[in-house]
């Protein structure tokens, strides 16, 4: 499966592997991730597309945002990014 704007993938590789990342943008063999934590939406992550595999296609709020080209906030792809994962408070630091 190709990996398009507004998916969600996991970190294949890197320090940051294992890790859920919203796809801001396609360059090539190049996507821009953000998570909204460590890696903000004002300056994506530059990653491979062979180190990140796909985990879902996603119909929330960001990803209309993404596609569309409006504004999107770090709390939004952080709270996001924490509901699909089950994690409990998207916003600690941890």
């Amino acid at each position: 499966m190709d990996i398009a704007k507004s998916a969600i993938v996991k970190s294949a590789a890197g320090r940051d592997k294992g890790k859920l990342f919203f796809v801001l943008d396609t360059e090539g063999d190049f996507l821009l991730l953000a998570d909204g934590k460590t890696r903000k939406v004002e300056n994506p992550k530059r990653k491979k597309r062979k180190h990140a595999v796909f985990a879902m296609d996603s119909d929330t709020r960001v990803a209309e945002k993404i596609r569309s080209g409006e504004k999107i906030t770090n709390s939004e792809v952080r709270r996001t990014l924490a509901q699909l994962s089950g994690d409990g408070n998207p916003d600690q630091e941890g």
